[in-house]
C-alpha cells in the first residue's frame, strides 16, 4: 500500500508541476524592419528587410510585398543572411499601402509569419508583377497544441510505471 501511495503521490506531482507549464516564448522575433512598420515613404525603397533576433535558415524562406492595387512588387527570391531575410522591389507603382508579408524558418526550426506595412505617397512607375496570392492563412487563436493531452499521457506512463513497479515486487 505504500508503493501505491508513492507512485500516486509522484503522479500527483507530475500533473503540478505540468499544470503551469506554458507554451514556450522563445521563438524569433522581427526586431526591426526596412522600411520601417507604418513608415510614410515619398520614395520608393529598392528592397526590403526584416531582421531578427536570431539567425534564419535559408531554406524555405517567403517574403512578398503586394501594393494597393492586389499585385506582387516583390521580385526574385528572398536573401537571408544571418538574422536578415530581405527582398528586392520592382520599381514601385501606385500611391498607397504596401504589406511585406514573411515567413522564415529560425535556427531552432520554427516558422515566423508575419508581416508590415509601408505607404507610398508619390506614385512611382513601375509594372506589377502578378496578382499576389497569400503565403499561408494568418494564424488563428488555438492553433497551438494543446497540452493536456501529454500531461495524461505522462500521468499515465507514471502510474503504470510505478504500478508495474509495485507489482513485480511482490
Amino acid at each position: 500500500m505504500n508503493r501505491f501511495a508513492a507512485a500516486l503521490i509522484a503522479v500527483a506531482f507530475v500533473v503540478l508541476s505540468l499544470a503551469g507549464a506554458g507554451p514556450a516564448s522563445a521563438h524569433a522575433t522581427v526586431i526591426a524592419t526596412d522600411p520601417a512598420d507604418n513608415a510614410t515613404l515619398s520614395e520608393a525603397p529598392a528592397r526590403v528587410s526584416a531582421t531578427f533576433n536570431e539567425t534564419m535558415q535559408p531554406a524555405f524562406a517567403a517574403m512578398t510585398v503586394v501594393g494597393p492595387d492586389g499585385n506582387l512588387w516583390s521580385t526574385g527570391a528572398p536573401q537571408v543572411q544571418d538574422a536578415v531575410v530581405a527582398v528586392e522591389l520592382r520599381p514601385l507603382g501606385p500611391t498607397g499601402t504596401y504589406t511585406v508579408n514573411y515567413r522564415a524558418t529560425s535556427a531552432d526550426g520554427h516558422v515566423v509569419t508575419g508581416s508590415w506595412k509601408f505607404e507610398l505617397t508619390v506614385a512611382g512607375t513601375g509594372t506589377p508583377g502578378p496578382s499576389a496570392a497569400p503565403l499561408a492563412p494568418p494564424p488563428q487563436p488555438g492553433d497551438d497544441l494543446p497540452v493536456w493531452p501529454f500531461i495524461v499521457g505522462a500521468c499515465v506512463a507514471v502510474g503504470a510505471g510505478a504500478w508495474w513497479a509495485a507489482r513485480r515486487r511482490t
